[in-house]
């Protein structure tokens, strides 16, 4: 008997695309090996249309051509780390404001959905150790990051009941093995730019997100 196509999108920013991290360590391409082991009556496509210094903004332009138009079966979602950024450039102004997020977050949602996606992971964003990021205004880097994923927590609150949409609170989960684990902290789990994931970041996200992933294809997939 042929094999049903099931198809798996990574659609993100840096931290789907793995930045200054060898693709063969990233939580993706772990992902992509232990779904092509998976034994299904399904052939598993995985893709991965992650790109560097992505918005939510800039995600929603490149929605269809990258994601929605490939008629998904399942979509990982995690944005927030560029849109909670501040430039000079933007006079003191974060990248995408807060109602812009949200919005912006709700319409990739629903637009995912609309095209046949069967279910939706949205992820927060693991803590940073990114300090002072403007001179315009004394703003600290992982208070925005915190307040940002507030409002993906939000997202998923409003739109779950409507759509199979489950949050993977990395966030809490990064802060809970740190606890557990006294030869951890957060720069351990960092590049030196204090937000891009090392490897040994890499591998916590294999734990959090891969075992999910997983899980929930081999409970629904025959």
């Amino acid at each position: 008997m042929e094999k049903l196509n099931y198809k798996v999108y990574i659609f993100s920013d840096s931290i789907g695309f793995g930045q200054l991290v060898s693709p063969s360590e990233t939580w993706v391409n772990d992902l992509s090996d232990k779904l092509i082991n998976l034994k299904k009556s399904y052939d598993i496509l995985l893709q991965n249309p992650s790109i560097n210094g992505c918005t939510t903004r800039q995600a929603l332009e490149r929605l269809y051509f990258d994601c929605t138009s490939h008629k998904p079966d399942l979509v990982i979602i995690q944005f927030g780390l560029n849109d909670c950024n501040f430039w000079d450039t933007d006079y003191g102004l974060p990248r995408v404001s807060p109602n812009s997020f949200i919005e912006n977050l709700n319409e990739i949602i629903i637009r995912i959905y609309a095209s046949g996606a069967k279910k939706c992971f949205i992820n927060t964003n693991h803590p940073t150790s990114k300090g002072l990021i403007t001179k315009l205004r004394n703003i600290n880097y992982e208070q925005k990051n915190k307040e940002y994923n507030t409002y993906i927590r939000e997202v998923h609150t409003n739109l779950h009941k409507k759509f199979n949409l489950e949050i993977i609170d990395i966030e809490n989960y990064w802060n809970k093995h740190i606890t557990e684990n006294s030869n951890l902290n957060s720069k351990n789990l960092l590049l030196p730019d204090g937000i891009h994931l090392s490897i040994r970041g890499h591998n916590l996200y294999k734990n959090i997100i891969n075992k999910r992933i997983i899980n929930y294809i081999e409970e629904n997939l025959d």
